[in-house]
């Protein structure tokens, strides 16, 4: 019986979690954010972290609120912690740019990275654009290479550009030695990118 009743109040909140971020979602689409932010809080304070990703960009942005970068890196902060990539992405952005946080390249490339691991493109991009430069990490060439080459290979068109710059001021050794890294990264499902 307490398995039962267990079971049917797990159901039921899930059912009511997905029913303020869908609700939230269909309010955006009719472009009344008012509506959409008290949704996707609500759904995000139940713990949907693409709830509280949205609530970061709609904030990061200025959608329907007044632009907050605290508020947004807030939001942000709740749903990277549960993974969320977008949110990742984000906060890499927030950092690097000292909007709403003290500028920290290194904590800017920490997001990048997490989020580049699970496959964002633009991450990936954004992590070899923190190498070109030396931020938050050693300049390194083969490295950013080895990023704009994943980015590429996911349809990032910008990093396509970024690679071939790259490989302009780079010998044939290192061009060869940044693709077997991009090579054994992605092989090894982004666990030896590093």
């Amino acid at each position: 019986m307490r398995f039962v009743i267990a079971a049917l109040f797990t159901l039921i909140f899930t059912a009511a979690l997905a029913g303020d971020f869908e609700d939230g979602v269909a309010a955006y689409d009719r472009k009344d954010y008012a509506s959409a932010l008290v949704k996707f809080r609500s759904a995000a304070q139940q713990g949907n972290r693409d709830a509280a990703s949205l609530v970061g960009m709609m904030y990061n942005e200025g959608t329907g609120v007044l632009q907050d970068y605290k508020e947004a890196v807030h939001w942000f902060q709740i749903a990277a912690l549960q993974g969320d990539r977008s949110a990742q992405l984000g906060l890499g952005f927030m950092y690097g740019k000292g909007q709403g946080v003290a500028q920290d390249y290194k904590e800017a490339v920490r997001w990048f990275r997490l989020a580049a691991k699970q496959g964002d493109a633009r991450a990936q991009h954004n992590l070899c654009v923190m190498y070109l430069k030396g931020q938050g990490v050693l300049q390194d060439y083969a490295r950013a290479h080895m990023w704009s080459n994943i980015a590429a290979g996911n349809g990032y068109e910008t990093a396509a550009k970024m690679r071939e710059f790259l490989a302009s001021m780079m010998t044939a050794q290192q061009i060869e030695q940044a693709q077997r890294m991009a090579r054994e990264c992605m092989s090894s499902n982004f666990t030896k990118c590093d």
